[in-house]
């Protein structure tokens, strides 16, 4: 069975950086897509970044983009996701999510398999 674990949550002011690692378990995902969600209270979970299976393609939200960075290290089964430039509007529980054969980058959640259970970032402003 796939386990999925964040970690690197916390508390930030707004300006600051954060790193978010998943830890992946039960099988390799060296190959298959993975991708960083994220929910706000009262918010519906909306997409964050997404990676190919080995890595050479990535992707993300415009609300992101230039300030977060989604990397994996298939060696170690982890994927990560350095965020930088923090914002309030960056607060929220952040997942990680693999599929479970699909090998490109996918923005919708229905191409994930697998679910972390998610770490909480807290931004103040």
């Amino acid at each position: 069975q796939v386990q999925l674990v964040e970690s690197g949550g916390g508390l930030v002011q707004a300006g600051g950086s954060l790193r978010l690692s998943c830890a992946a378990s039960g099988r390799t995902l060296s190959t298959v897509a993975m991708g960083w969600f994220r929910q706000a209270p009262g918010k519906e979970r909306e997409f964050v970044a997404a990676i190919n299976g080995i890595g050479s393609i990535t992707y993300y939200a415009d609300s992101v983009k230039g300030r977060f960075t989604i990397s994996r290290d298939n060696a170690k089964n982890m994927l990560y996701l350095q965020m930088n430039s923090l914002k309030s509007e960056d607060t929220a529980v952040y997942y990680c999510a693999a599929s479970k054969t699909l090998r490109g980058y996918y923005y919708t959640e229905d191409k994930y398999d697998y679910w972390g259970q998610g770490t909480q970032v807290t931004v103040s402003s």
